[in-house]
């Protein structure tokens, strides 16, 4: 993508009134203004709230949104270049229970107050393999998970759609060691029961990896408020 598609599209997405843009930042992390405000001040009712994170083109929020007019929706990611897809064909669809966020998924506690959020999707995020230090940046590890709790109801539902072995033995192993309830656990999404609805939507990425053959995992747990999530030991720490 060019520079200036680029900045044709950052511009056209300040003009979509359900794009977001909260000047979040490391230095001085302030509440972004509609924090426990978006179901009085944006969606202007009192339906439940499930966010995506890593939501990329915003195909399974607005694929939500479309078939669930009863439940709001958030897609949230740091390309706007790329949420501009999804904010756009659901402004020409006149969708209105969604909205995009452009923020850091690390600033999302201060985006949504405790209890806000409902339901969380995460689709096809950067498995961070490689060095031991990247396993903290999952946004499936004990970190991460931590951050969700500050805003998600208790026992609230996560759901982890992914193409990598590793990120889904890893989140496996977390939901184990804390002894999180499974709702739905399976290595080959395709070839199960649970194919159907809004699990056969696919995302730009996961079309990338249908051409490589790719076997799609899915996994659906709920995350209690109240419980200390550790993170599991690594196989060459244990004794």
């Amino acid at each position: 993508m060019s520079a200036k598609n680029k900045l044709q599209k950052f511009a056209e997405n300040k003009e979509f009134p359900h794009f977001f843009e909260p000047k979040l930042h490391y230095s001085m992390q302030e509440d972004f203004i509609m924090k426990s405000k978006w179901n009085e001040n944006f969606f202007k009712n009192d339906n439940p709230i499930i966010v995506e994170l890593g939501c990329g083109k915003g195909e399974y929020s607005v694929e939500l949104a479309k078939l669930k007019n009863k439940t709001n929706h958030i897609g949230i990611d740091i390309k706007g270049a790329r949420m501009w897809k999804g904010a756009k064909d659901s402004y020409k669809l006149g969708l209105k229970n969604i909205a995009f966020v452009r923020t850091r998924v690390e600033f999302t506690p201060l985006c949504f107050s405790k209890g806000e959020v409902d339901e969380l999707w995460i689709t096809f995020p950067d498995p961070q393999l490689g060095p031991k230090k990247r396993i903290k940046k999952r946004l499936t590890s004990s970190r991460f998970l931590s951050y969700y709790q500050s805003f998600l109801k208790n026992n609230a539902i996560i759901n982890l759609k992914t193409d990598d072995d590793t990120l889904y033995l890893y989140t496996k192993s977390v939901i184990e060691f804390n002894n999180l309830e499974v709702i739905t656990d399976t290595n080959n999404l395709y070839e199960s029961e649970h194919y159907k609805g809004i699990l056969q939507v696919k995302t730009h990425y996961e079309k990338l990896w249908n051409k490589e053959n790719k076997t799609i995992k899915y996994l659906r747990f709920i995350l209690p408020d109240n419980l200390e999530i550790i993170e599991p030991p690594l196989e060459d720490d244990e004794d």
